[in-house]
């Protein structure tokens, strides 16, 4: 998965050009669920109930930058900065860490270290993930909770950089009971790592083959009703392609660059909820 942080170890020149040229489309977060939003009823674009997260809100021009320095204004003589899109708000890094725990103290989450007897496993979940991993990395700020039908456990996945610990991804990840095929669902613009023995299975929907890619080792019932499944191709259809998942460890998981907060815990709950759905109807 691309990401704008370098690991330890890596330079620029380490990572080929994944992901080069590539932005996120501005449709997420847009709108609601009224009549003028579905197809046919005043053009535009048709999103799932509940897919939108709430916007962020824009800092005026002129305000205190997160770093504590005012960001520039405009004038006569002055450049004015361009504002970020509301999808380069939602889904900034926002160093939310502590939100996120309030957030689940409310939710009656408990919360972990990462260090606990029962985080030993999600190392294992990490080691078969799509994401590339140092030595250095390892689960950080553990929650978990019951989102809707699911028992979740979210997490960061962070490195020690100097004197600080730096959060790199947030992966979200299901509990399951049953034994699912090992298998990964990533954005098709994103580079792939250790593929080697995985087969690509369509969907037969093109637009989502172009978009999606589903790699696993053996092709069966399960893997073919994820992709097959119409809640699924809709919510991925209608997501900005940032998100990859897997299925390893007794887990279903979903992975971001980011850190943790509370919309992109709820962000990753609905898909989780669509992909744990569609595998456990075909078992």
């Amino acid at each position: 998965m691309s990401t704008p942080r370098e690991r330890p170890g890596e330079g620029p020149d380490d990572r080929d050009d994944e992901g080069a040229g590539w932005h996120e489309p501005a449709h997420l977060g847009q709108g609601g669920s009224s009549d003028a939003d579905r197809p046919g009823e005043g053009g535009a674009a048709w999103e799932p109930p509940g897919w939108s997260l709430p916007p962020a809100e824009s800092r005026p021009v002129g305000s205190p930058s997160p770093s504590g320095v005012a960001a520039p204004g405009g004038g006569f003589f002055g450049r004015r900065r361009r504002p970020p899109s509301e999808l380069e708000q939602v889904f900034a890094y926002e160093g939310d860490h502590l939100g996120v725990q309030a957030w689940a103290i409310q939710h009656g989450w408990t919360l972990s270290d990462g260090n606990g007897p029962e985080d030993a496993v999600l190392q294992d979940l990490l080691a078969a993930g799509p994401v590339r991993l140092s030595k250095d990395h390892r689960p950080a700020g553990v929650l978990r909770g019951r989102a809707g039908g699911l028992e979740l456990v979210a997490f960061d996945v962070v490195y020690a950089s100097g004197r600080y610990v730096v959060p790199e991804y947030a992966v979200t990840a299901a509990p399951v009971l049953a034994a699912l095929p090992y298998l990964r669902l990533s954005p098709a613009r994103l580079w792939k790592h250790r593929t080697a023995g995985l087969l690509q299975v369509p969907s037969g929907d093109p637009e989502f083959d172009t978009r999606w890619v589903l790699l696993t080792p053996e092709d069966g019932p399960a893997v073919r009703h994820l992709v097959e499944d119409p809640t699924v191709r809709g919510l991925l259809l209608g997501s900005d392609d940032g998100d990859e998942f897997w299925a390893a460890a007794s887990h279903v998981a979903a992975v971001r660059p980011d850190g943790h907060r509370p919309q992109l815990v709820e962000h990753h709950a609905r898909l989780l909820t669509a992909v744990v759905g569609a595998l456990a109807a075909a078992l």
